[in-house]
């Protein structure tokens, strides 16, 4: 179904087929150099069915863009601590008409930080979160509860 954009977001056309993978843009946020947190993500995500748009060290605009072209159904950030980039790329998204699309971050995030995140509709994955929490969170975050939902 289209959503205020236009863009095709959790079903199907025919509503009854299964749903093609979820697109999700997996980006860092700051020069911290740790790329391994980014990298298992985005390949448990790829396990789990889901096409992974890598999209690596990204400003918020870029984020945004890379967002809109790749037309993603999710955002995921790695915040190495800079959660100011969080809200400028939230701030992007919603600029550029993707106010619609959920967006979850990892890595480190200040404890202050995780309920003004939280308050945007962000979901918090701090270090040490199961990568089975996080592929369950993206399949929900996307309307695919269940791998059957996607092709």
């Amino acid at each position: 179904m289209p959503s205020e954009t236009g863009r095709s977001r959790s079903v199907s056309e025919h509503g009854t087929s299964p749903l093609p993978p979820a697109r999700v843009l997996v980006a860092k946020s700051s020069l911290d150099g740790h790329w391994r947190g980014v990298a298992v993500v985005a390949r448990a995500l790829r396990e789990a069915g889901f096409e992974v748009i890598l999209g690596g060290m990204l400003r918020p605009s870029e984020m945004a863009s890379v967002a809109a072209a790749e037309d993603v159904d999710l955002v995921g950030i790695n915040v190495g601590g800079r959660v100011e980039v969080v809200e400028r790329a939230l701030d992007e998204m919603e600029a550029a008409g993707l106010g619609d699309v959920p967006v979850f971050v990892g890595g480190t995030v200040p404890p202050q930080a995780i309920p003004r995140l939280s308050t945007r509709g962000v979901r918090v994955f701090p270090p040490g979160s199961s990568l089975s929490a996080i592929v369950e969170e993206a399949r929900r975050l996307t309307g695919r509860d269940s791998p059957a939902q996607q092709l």
